[in-house]
């Protein structure tokens, strides 16, 4: 793994920087676990932690309150570190309506929402970057303190392909298709792949834009190039590449087997539940509802609120937290909290409503109990 922050800037620490830097620095190094950086509007504050990172050399994820900070945070710091890698990890979300249930005008909302693919491709730019280096930044929102799937199984299902190397190309296919990269007989887009002959294109999820064409010899793997996604030119040819999973919600297959088993188990005791207090109305909801999307989850791997299901997908048992985007740092990370006087308050402010939503859908038949351990940290 590549390490070492370096700063690249005309500018040098003035003023109160320097102590700052030196004070901030050694209270990292000594283990201190809370820190306060006090300054103005336009004192340096961030020119400071840059320089407190570069000196410390750890992995960092900076917390801001809002979008438009995070971009702006984004945007300085790939200035000043343009040689080590600074993601940028926010909502992927152009528009999102909660799943959610007004009980006293029963109404049930569906989950509505449009996703931003570019945006897609930097949260999984992410977590990527986290897998193969130390010197890394993410800028990010409250987004951060939700759920995703487990990095175990993300990295566990990531496919590496290098020239020369044994491999059936059915055997590669299943595994694309089973990371939910979808086959196309066409064009190209992220998270997908297309087959002719002896040769699959790959577009793979963290990648912008650029995807792969992997040529087989048999049940070898003849070379490796990087092309473009639209017109198939080749870019340049390389010797191995990382296709990492088209979502951060995979899971094994034996996962899924027992994922299926354990929301069966739950869904039983919940039918018994309200068949109990003579909620017929409420148990007819959940056992189609349940039901429908056990059948997609065996079939496809997948269904529309596949988060509900996270703490089986993930084994996890009940009141555990779920897998955020923190679980993907190793344990000596840095962690800068941007104005904190409002980003502390949002954070505790979207479990409490995050738990009044699901608690209403639970209560009501549309969830199972387990959809309230998908919930912000």
């Amino acid at each position: 793994m590549e390490n070492g922050f370096r700063i690249k800037s005309e500018f040098s620490p003035t003023g109160d920087q320097p102590g700052a830097i030196a004070e901030l620095t050694e209270g990292v190094l000594r283990g201190d676990k809370h820190q306060v950086l006090l300054g103005v509007t336009g004192s340096g504050k961030t020119f400071t932690i840059a320089n407190v990172i570069a000196n410390v050399g750890r992995p960092t994820l900076i917390m801001a309150h809002n979008k438009t900070l995070a971009a702006q945070l984004y945007g300085e710091l790939k200035d000043l570190f343009p040689d080590n890698p600074v993601r940028y990890f926010v909502s992927y979300y152009d528009y999102y309506q909660p799943e959610a249930y007004i009980p006293s005008t029963d109404t049930y909302i569906e989950k509505d929402a449009q996703i931003n693919e570019h945006i897609d491709r930097l949260r999984h730019a992410s977590t990527t970057a986290l897998f193969e280096r130390r010197d890394v930044i993410i800028v990010a929102s409250v987004s951060c303190i939700y759920g995703i799937g487990a990095p175990e199984h993300y990295y566990g299902l990531l496919t590496m392909v290098e020239e020369g190397m044994e491999l059936e190309r059915d055997k590669l296919l299943e595994k694309l298709t089973e990371v939910q990269y979808e086959r196309t007989g066409l064009d190209l887009w992220r998270s997908s792949f297309r087959v002719k002959g002896d040769t699959v294109d790959v577009f793979p999820s963290h990648h912008d834009n650029t995807a792969l064409r992997i040529e087989f010899f048999g049940d070898r793997v003849d070379s490796i190039k990087e092309i473009d996604p639209l017109s198939g030119k080749t870019i340049r040819p390389v010797k191995k590449a990382a296709i990492y999973p088209g979502s951060h919600y995979v899971a094994p297959r034996d996962s899924h087997e027992r994922a299926i088993e354990g929301i069966k188990k739950e869904l039983e005791e919940r039918l018994t539940y309200f068949r109990d207090r003579g909620m017929a109305l409420e148990k007819q909801r959940l056992e189609e509802k349940t039901k429908f999307d056990l059948e997609l989850l065996a079939n496809m791997g997948f269904c529309p609120g596949i988060e509900n299901y996270s703490r089986h997908i993930s084994g996890r048992l009940p009141g555990q937290p779920p897998w955020t985007l923190l679980d993907y740092f190793p344990k000596d990370f840095l962690l800068v909290i941007d104005e904190s006087h409002q980003m502390v308050p949002q954070l505790r402010g979207m479990y409490e409503g995050d738990r009044s939503r699901k608690l209403s859908l639970v209560e009501h038949g549309f969830r199972l109990p387990s959809a309230l351990d998908n919930r912000p940290l």
